[in-house]
């Protein structure tokens, strides 16, 4: 067994490629009741970097360690510990600091993953095709043929909407900002993908044939996000979970008036911290069935070591990219 561990630590909020340092730590030992992790892989999401700027809401005493999503194996157990096994692959909680070799977490916090799914593509179930599945669950009655909209279509979440909506047999219109796109999403099996503009609502309503769209996803805000609700049928709802553009809402008096329409929010995290064990499980056997089936495949554009966290963080940082910057650790 390893003496120690190598883990991405900050002490200060700031640039992450300026306040990022990789130190060595002891080889977690697990208590009571604990399983000690090795990670196999964890991916860098926008809200990893925020956190690391000082900019999200979840502000974990410093210095810390970043990381919100990822899995490993098990490769050592506490007293008391029933639900995993040694050698198992694990999700594993928020709250840990993925950023690292190894970690001792709360076993009961870990979930299980069944044989058959890569470990790149557990690492990232938790928080976008999570995500997916809850907007496509929790805010409107949909049934099979009826059609969603969603900006931010080529983002992880996005395509995640696309591949389960899909699944669900829902009907997605697709909004873009690159041409390039277009035909890439059509083959993952968005029905309609169109680029953002002024014209958008026509567009939509062409291509659907005027059929009403009762559901709109926005991830980007400001003028995008109010273009997307101008296309949605009267008492439909508009659900926020991101906000790209950094620019607030504007919504028009009129939507609310005439259209009645609602408008709603999700932050994935505060949805684990409420659901019981069993309601997240539920998702998660879903999702896991259609990761075994090839289906919630992530699309990585390069993994790095965790040696090589500044330049993982600086490219995940730019625009444009076509998949996800990954921490990958070895077997």
């Amino acid at each position: 067994m390893n003496k120690s561990i190598n883990a991405v630590v900050y002490e200060a909020h700031g640039n992450p490629t300026e306040v990022l340092r990789v130190e060595t730590q002891p080889w977690p030992r697990p208590a009571d009741g604990e399983a000690v992790v090795e990670m196999r892989a964890a991916p860098i999401n926008p809200a990893d970097l925020n956190a690391i700027e000082g900019k999200y809401p979840i502000r974990p005493k410093l210095p810390a360690t970043p990381g919100f999503e990822g899995s490993g194996v098990v490769v050592d157990l506490g007293r008391e510990v029933k639900n995993v096994a040694l050698g198992a692959t694990v999700i594993l909680p928020h709250n840990i600091g993925t950023w690292r070799e190894a970690a001792a977490v709360t076993a009961t916090d870990l979930v299980v993953v069944p044989p058959g799914i890569d470990p790149v593509d557990a690492a990232t179930l938790k928080i976008n095709p999570m995500t997916a599945w809850r907007l496509l669950h929790d805010y409107a009655d949909l049934e099979r043929g009826d059609w969603l909209i969603q900006n931010a279509a080529n983002s992880a979440a996005g395509r995640a909407v696309i591949q389960i909506a899909s699944e669900l047999g829902y009907k997605t219109v697709n909004v873009v900002r690159r041409e390039e796109l277009v035909e890439e999403l059509r083959v993952e099996g968005g029905d309609i993908v169109l680029i953002d503009g002024e014209g958008l609502r026509d567009q939509v309503k062409e291509a659907t044939s005027g059929a009403p769209i009762r559901l709109g996803l926005n991830a980007v805000g400001g003028e995008s996000a109010l273009r997307l609700a101008n296309c949605l049928a009267p008492e439909s709802t508009l659900v926020t979970f991101g906000a790209m553009s950094l620019q607030p809402l504007k919504i028009p008096n009129g939507l609310l008036i005439f259209k009645d329409l609602r408008f709603r929010g999700i932050w994935i995290n505060k949805w684990y911290d409420n659901a019981t064990m069993d309601e997240r499980m539920n998702a998660f056997r879903a999702l896991f069935d259609m990761a075994k089936r090839g289906l919630l495949k992530t699309k990585v554009e390069k993994a790095y070591s965790l040696g090589e966290a500044n330049a993982a963080v600086a490219h995940a940082a730019k625009g444009k990219r076509s998949g996800k910057i990954i921490l990958q650790f070895g077997a």
